[in-house]
């Protein structure tokens, strides 16, 4: 069968609007994604505006990674179970509500609240666009929608800074940061204007009648909470027994495997474990967050150095990302058109492409460390974000390709938590070399700034190692 036939096979029954469905789905999502990154050049206005401390600071930024992360998968169940055009439109309307009251917090308790619930709003929103791109593609139609994804999520977290920047200086006053949030409203009522539009609502007909699973919901939240605590309260909870913690939450998450291994003998449940079975999916996973560490924390520190150590404007230290940006859009969205022909190779380049072009940046970074640095580091930048491209959106492709479309939404779910639990782990582990770096040298910036790319490295490096294994189990697979 010749490959347009076959495509035209894979589009018969297929929802005529899926492609515009797919776009309120995408903007909605980069959005949510934007918001992780978007604050961080804001936090000096904010700091002014609001004279907040440092805590309530890191709150704003940690505390929305840490209920995006929590929502996710049970709002994946959620969109399974009962419609992910529901669930979606829920998470778009709670999203707009939240920024506008960001926008208009007049303490730093109350900007954090708005953060918190932001965070959730994003953490329900999510799960249900993966879900509906297995529900409404086929094919190498998905693999082209999985790449339009992968573009959104790559682009929105390196462009976030700039974007920030510029809204910063549009507004000019000591009020501007609220911008940043107030930028979400019109956007959000547009897409739930649109969300009831284009995406078609769960079919009609009885459906059996199943559980949340309320404690199989719990025991994950608790465990997760418990381990993201001392990455989250990095800076500021500084004692060795935050590390109970992290031991605290491991416990508490192996409860949670027993307690799903349990339930899921006779209900279904929040996570079906049967998928860590799949060998694309449980690779998948773990490189995911493994790279997300690296990823997330690139823009995390150069921000930092940028504006703390060589006094570059919001703009100019958002303008400074904008090379990883455009080089990761360009790739995102033809390696989603080619993971289907060339598989995890495909991410193995990519992954080798951003070790080697994150090790051009530190060269560049000794050889220019002055204010001169935002053009040394540009092209290699460029390179960055071509390989990353080749990483996120085929790892994504591959990693929910064999998913039944019925649990695609909780999938999704536990694909994008381990993504967010790999990022805080990352911007807490880097950030801890990059301010460790900053105190015991006095103020030398440039050099925390190359040592914690070589810590990104070694996440991308491991990324890598775990790639490699799946191309050699898949060959040894294809021969036997």
């Amino acid at each position: 069968m010749s490959g347009e036939a076959t495509a035209l096979q894979e589009q018969e029954g297929a929802d005529p609007r899926r492609w515009k469905a797919l776009t309120v789905c995408l903007v909605a999502g980069f959005m949510t994604l934007l918001d992780v990154s978007i604050v961080n050049v804001a936090l000096p206005a904010i700091r002014t505006g609001l004279d907040a401390p440092q805590s309530d600071l890191q709150w704003v930024v940690s505390g929305y990674a840490l209920t995006f992360g929590l929502a996710l998968i049970p709002a994946g169940r959620f969109g399974d179970m009962h419609g992910r055009r529901n669930a979606f439109v829920l998470g778009v309307v709670l999203f707009t509500l939240s920024s506008a009251a960001a926008g208009m917090a007049g303490d730093p308790t109350f900007l954090v609240i708005a953060r918190l619930v932001q965070g959730m709003a994003g953490g329900i929103l999510n799960p249900q666009v993966s879900g509906l791109i297995q529900q409404l593609f086929r094919g190498a139609e998905r693999g082209r929608a999985f790449g339009m994804l992968g573009t959104v999520i790559g682009v929105s977290t390196a462009v976030g800074p700039l974007l920030g920047g510029a809204l910063i200086q549009l507004g000019g006053g000591p009020d501007a940061w609220r911008l940043v949030f107030y930028v979400n409203v019109p956007i959000g009522v547009l897409a739930v204007v649109l969300a009831y539009r284009y995406i078609r609502p769960p079919a009609h007909g009885r459906r059996p009648r199943e559980s949340m699973d309320p404690v199989g919901v719990l025991l994950l939240a608790a465990g997760i909470t418990l381990a993201l605590l001392p990455f989250v309260e990095g800076q500021q909870w500084r004692g060795p027994e935050k590390w109970l913690a992290l031991l605290a939450g491991i416990v508490v998450l192996a409860v949670f495997v027993a307690w799903e291994r349990r339930y899921g003998r006779s209900h279904q449940p929040v996570v079906d474990l049967s998928l860590f079975r799949r060998r694309s999916y449980a690779l998948g996973v773990l490189l995911g967050t493994l790279y997300f560490a690296g990823f997330t924390a690139i823009f995390f520190v150069l921000t930092l150095y940028l504006q703390n150590g060589l006094s570059y404007s919001a703009l100019e230290a958002g303008l400074a990302t904008t090379p990883f940006a455009g080089g990761s859009a360009v790739t995102a969205a033809l390696g989603g058109r080619v993971v289907t022909r060339l598989g995890r190779s495909l991410v193995v380049s990519g992954l080798l492409v951003v070790a080697a072009s994150l090790g051009v940046t530190v060269l560049a970074v000794l050889l220019v460390p002055g204010e001169h640095v935002g053009w040394a580091i540009a092209l290699p930048l460029v390179f960055a974000g071509l390989g990353s491209g080749l990483v996120i959106s085929p790892n994504q492709t591959l990693t929910l390709s064999e998913v039944p479309v019925p649990v695609a939404g909780a999938a999704g779910g536990v694909l994008q938590t381990g993504q967010r639990i790999g990022a805080a782990m990352g911007i807490a582990a880097i950030g801890a070399v990059f301010f460790s770096e900053v105190a015991s040298s006095h103020g030398d910036y440039a050099l925390a700034f190359r040592h914690s790319l070589l810590v990104t490295i070694v996440f991308v490096l491991i990324s890598l190692v775990v790639a490699v294994a799946d191309v050699f189990a898949s060959r040894r697979s294809g021969l036997d």
